[in-house]
């Protein structure tokens, strides 16, 4: 499937999901604590889901509502080959119920990377997908741009994401949009979540280490931060397989905290004020005069 996007004149700015999230509302003084986890999965979904587990109650203990893992956390063998397709599993299946049970234990919403089963039994999808506090799924997004880069053939195994809806899901005063590691070099992605409302982009990444990568994966997620006015939440594998740098950045495009090379966490507390307030002194969103619309 050929996958495009183009770009249309907006005759005013209210035609558009963006304003939605930038006007006509009073600023909420209500925050969300949040965390990025930076862990190398391994080839063994049965442990990952383990890890996980115990990360999403760790997490909670320390008051955080919403924690967020890397790309590929139920599963990841390097370089991605026929393993990965032999040990994808159904949004059913046991690494999801786990994770389930654990944010429904733990009472937060968590984001995770699953190695998901398609039905062309030769490929996958690159799925992240949201659980709410309840252990509910409220979100489901497969990966729309592959990593056929530096070297990489990511479309040999991966099955790509369908042009749909953004995905979406609500946790306190924010709503947060999905995508996945390379999606974030493409800014369309980012702006049609802003043009959903989204007020967080989340980013789970296996981001490939090589020269000047690291200084593209900072600049890709500032970027993103700064001209969709938004948070940006990404969380990385560790080196050797990631660069680390898991990071939470804030609307304007200040880095709130990171991480270095070495498997962790980071947290942070997004404001909801300061969301609002960075929006009323740059209203970008409100000032465009184009909107993306996806095509074929």
């Amino acid at each position: 499937m050929t996958e495009s996007a183009r770009v249309e004149s907006m005759s005013e700015a209210s035609s558009s999901g963006a304003s939605d999230a930038t006007a006509g509302s009073e600023p909420l003084e209500t925050g969300l604590r949040v965390r990025a986890v930076q862990f190398a999965p391994l080839a063994d979904a049965a442990v990952n889901a383990d890890t996980v587990s115990a990360q999403i109650a760790e997490a909670a203990t320390s008051g955080v509502q919403l924690v967020v893992f890397p790309e590929y956390s139920s599963y990841f063998a390097n370089p991605v080959d026929g393993r990965m397709v032999a040990a994808a599993q159904d949004l059913d299946g046991p690494f999801l119920r786990d994770v389930r049970a654990a944010a429904a234990r733990s009472g937060i919403h968590v984001v995770v990377g699953l190695v998901e089963a398609h039905q062309d039994g030769d490929r996958f999808s690159n799925t992240l997908v949201a659980v709410d506090a309840s252990g509910e799924i409220v979100a489901t997004y497969r990966k729309q741009h592959l990593y056929d880069a530096f070297g990489q053939r990511e479309s040999e195994w991966v099955e790509p994401g369908p042009l749909e809806a953004p995905q979406t899901f609500e946790v306190g005063p924010f709503r947060v949009g999905l995508q996945t590691c390379y999606d974030i070099r493409f800014p369309e992605v980012s702006r049609r979540l802003i043009d959903a409302a989204v007020d967080v982009l989340v980013v789970p990444a296996e981001w490939v280490p090589g020269p000047g990568k690291e200084d593209q994966w900072m600049t890709l997620l500032r970027a993103r931060a700064i001209e969709n006015t938004a948070f940006v939440l990404a969380a990385d594998h560790p080196r050797p397989t990631g660069v680390g740098l898991s990071v939470l950045v804030d609307p304007a495009g200040v880095v709130l905290a990171e991480l270095g090379d070495d498997a962790g966490v980071v947290d942070a507390t997004l404001d909801r004020a300061e969301l609002d307030a960075v929006r009323r002194r740059n209203p970008a969103l409100e000032l465009r005069r184009y909107r993306v619309v996806p095509g074929e």
